[in-house]
């Protein structure tokens, strides 16, 4: 992502997990995980959304972790549907918490299309664990094409008008029932191309 990004391997349920690891300038305010495309089809933590979402988030003061679901990488294990890719992401959020200095902070969880399949039952994992999450945000959101789990209201969801990948209606049917605004980038499709400024500028004003 940029020459501070430090790239390197933890234990995981099956293997080894290639994690990416940017720190903000300052004193961090919270830690965030993203969680990229599907693996089956080119997905990883370098795709340009994932890491727009971690750039952004670095900028915002978060102390910002990606990994690489199964398959992809360093990570070692065979694509598992989004079930072990959940425990995989677990995985992940226990390494940050075990550094002394972001045991406690606030979590964000940020994904990409399957990505966003993914932290959403890892967030409901963590709520019945009893462990909050500060805010979560998606991108592309899978809701036509996987399970999504309802999320907290405060959830930045954010889809391209002209996603063809994955239908806005999909989008609409999953967040209707929980009273969830929808912010839409005209023009833009799945992979948000030329618009990735747009989403950055989306997630900043949230956070303002």
């Amino acid at each position: 992502m940029n020459v501070h990004t430090k790239k390197f391997l933890i234990d995981g349920p099956v293997g080894k997990i290639e994690v990416a690891f940017d720190a903000p300038e300052s004193e961090p305010r919270g830690i965030a995980l993203v969680a990229h495309p599907h693996p089956l089809f080119g997905g990883s933590m370098d795709n340009k959304v994932a890491q727009t979402l971690a750039r952004t988030l670095v900028q915002l003061g978060y102390a910002t972790y990606r990994s690489n679901f199964r398959g992809v990488g360093q990570t070692e294990g065979q694509y598992d549907e989004g079930v072990g890719e959940r425990e995989d992401l677990l995985a992940v959020l226990a390494h940050m918490r075990a550094q002394p200095a972001y045991a406690s902070l606030p979590l964000v969880l940020a994904g990409f299309s399957f990505g966003t399949a993914v932290i959403s039952h890892v967030a409901r994992m963590l709520a019945e664990r009893g462990e909050a999450v500060e805010r979560m945000v998606f991108v592309g959101t899978a809701a036509s094409r996987f399970e999504v789990a309802a999320v907290p209201e405060n959830t930045l969801v954010i889809h391209g008008e002209r996603d063809d990948t994955v239908p806005i209606a999909s989008v609409f049917d999953w967040a209707r029932p929980q009273e969830l605004p929808i912010v839409v980038i005209p023009g833009a499709e799945h992979f948000l191309h030329r618009k990735l400024h747009i989403l950055k500028r989306i997630v900043v004003d949230a956070w303002r």
